[in-house]
């Protein structure tokens, strides 16, 4: 059964009972915050140290890539984790769904804080911290649209770009802690950093994790799942059916998410080891940078998704697709002149512009996707795309520089390229979110 569902219509229902917006929002984004806290901790000691804790003594250039190899195997766990969180999701319900997310994520995030290095357990070291980062991988996975359909399955039809982009800044704001907290520990000594330094900010998630687990019980099933519930009976295999009904919207909402995971992935990691290694420039330079740049995004994004909701998501998108090809060329020799205010600035407004692509993209998503399975074909889009993009992102970036003599240019066309499938993959879908596209279907 399909039916239109208006979100001024189930919101003007049990109106004593509605939940409010703002909390619904900040439960999005403290949640998804933390999760990207923990699994973005991962992505900074993985081009920092980790080579050294849990890698046997080879050339440097070689342990960064097995790190960061260990840092794709959480994105290639991603989608597995949103098939099956995205089927219950759709089944049982959104709220379950990020209980789980926030629980496993915590738990593996704490293990490798704990996890004793190769020097102490030999090629376990290596095995366990596989393990445990299949295990952020399999969260990470169905975090993503459980956040966003939790604001903007509540949100008023002409404001669910805005509300949905709060599970957008929540990752921004949890990639702003996790440099942070690596940019206050690098006033440790370069030995003790290496020793147990890099362990605080993994440990730390004991207490984040248990303000987050406090804020998602206190949030409310959304009143277009139980509308469904009511009208419909759940598909048996959601999954299933989305990739049989919409294997376009599956393949296009992929594609469009690559150019932005490459290119931010790029920054947060490849820059931060290209920085360090190869320009002698200090670490806490190039994380500040990072921080200011996310710092700046908790403007930005909300801004271009409330943009999108005035004049659609595909015009916001497409903006920053272009900027995404633009700067690419751009960004290497900006950090290459060794200025600090050259630095800073570049990574500030890489982050900045390239939010333009992403800001939108949970309201955009959700639209393209009916009720029953739109949990499981959101997970399947974010993922996938997340899995080609950003999981794989460091690991080439690092083995087209180290092919090429160490030179940045074929770092730049592969961002530059991955860009410009984004920016064809939007231009083929419908631009929702304007007047007249609004509502969800079930």
């Amino acid at each position: 059964m399909k039916e239109t569902i208006s979100a001024e219509t189930v919101s003007n229902q049990n109106p004593e009972s509605r939940p409010s917006l703002s909390k619904l929002a900040v439960a999005s984004c403290a949640g998804t915050a933390i999760e990207y806290y923990d699994f973005l901790a991962y992505a900074i000691a993985a081009s920092t140290v980790f080579n050294a804790v849990f890698f046997p003594a080879t050339d440097p250039v070689i342990g960064t890539l097995l790190s960061l190899a260990t840092f794709a195997t959480g994105f290639l766990a991603r989608p597995l984790g949103g098939i099956i969180i995205g089927h219950f999701g759709d089944r049982l319900g959104r709220k379950k769904m990020l209980l789980l997310t926030l629980v496993c994520m915590g738990g593996g995030t704490v293990l490798i804080g704990v996890l004793p290095g190769y020097a102490q357990i030999g090629i376990w070291a290596p095995i366990i911290l596989v393990l445990l980062r299949l295990i952020q991988g399999f969260a990470a996975g169905g975090e993503f649209a459980g956040a966003a359909l939790i604001a903007i399955e509540h949100a008023p039809a002409n404001k669910r770009g805005f509300y949905g982009s709060w599970t957008i800044l929540g990752v921004s704001i949890g990639a702003l802690l996790a440099t942070g907290a690596f940019s206050l520990l690098g006033a440790l000594p370069k030995d003790d950093f290496a020793a147990w330094g890099w362990r605080l900010p993994f440990l730390a998630s004991i207490v984040i994790g248990a303000v987050g687990l406090l804020v998602r019980f206190g949030i409310d099933e959304t009143p277009a799942f139980l509308k469904n519930q009511g009208v419909s009976k759940p598909a048996r295999l959601p999954v299933v059916e989305v990739i049989r009904k919409q294997p376009k919207a599956i393949l296009l909402s992929t594609g469009a998410l690559i150019g932005y995971s490459t290119f931010v992935y790029v920054v947060f990691t490849f820059l931060l080891s290209y920085g360090t290694q190869e320009l002698a420039l200090p670490r806490t330079l190039l994380l500040n940078a990072s921080m200011l740049g996310l710092l700046l995004q908790v403007v930005t994004v909300p801004a271009w998704a409330a943009l999108s909701d005035r004049i659609g998501r595909k015009p916001v998108m497409l903006l920053g697709g272009v900027f995404l090809v633009v700067f690419a060329f751009a960004l290497f020799p900006l950090v290459r002149t060794g200025n600090t205010g050259v630095i800073l600035a570049a990574v500030v407004v890489a982050y900045s512009g390239s939010a333009a692509i992403h800001a939108p993209m949970a309201a955009f998503f959700a639209e393209l996707f009916g009720t029953g399975v739109r949990y499981s074909g959101i997970s399947l889009g974010y993922q996938l795309g997340n899995v080609l993009g950003g999981g794989l992102a460091p690991v080439i970036a690092t083995a087209l520089f180290a092919t090429s003599g160490k030179s940045t240019d074929p770092v730049a066309l592969y961002l530059a390229a991955t860009a410009v499938v984004s920016i064809l993959c939007l231009l083929a879908l419908p631009n929702t979110g304007r007047k007249g596209s609004l509502e969800l279907e079930a």
